[in-house]
């Protein structure tokens, strides 16, 4: 059974930033009060296991099969911009923002 996020809301209705976690049937109905307070559902990314699980993401997100893929990927360096890092698309590099 998945795993809901839930949020408590304020008189308002608007989310207060207080959470928690509810093991429900998928088939059941969003709750809409928990405790005696109102509550609505947290849209969250599906967890999916399989090829692109967290055992495989390191070898899949590689420098070498991004560039493969075609991606272009950016690391940031030391003076706070980005150096591109693995593909040939965009600049080598991007320089900070100054304030």
């Amino acid at each position: 059974m998945p795993t809901y996020v839930y949020e408590y809301l304020d008189k308002d209705g608007e989310g207060t930033g207080e959470c928690f976690e509810l093991v429900e049937s998928i088939k059941d109905e969003a709750l809409t009060e928990h405790e005696g307070r109102p509550v609505h559902r947290v849209p969250q990314a599906p967890i999916i296991a399989g090829k692109w699980s967290d055992m495989k993401s390191k070898s899949a997100l590689s420098n070498s099969n991004l560039e493969r893929m075609g991606f272009t990927k950016y690391q940031k360096n030391s003076d706070g911009g980005l150096s591109r890092v693995a593909g040939d698309e965009g600049p080598k590099t991007v320089s900070p923002l100054d304030d």
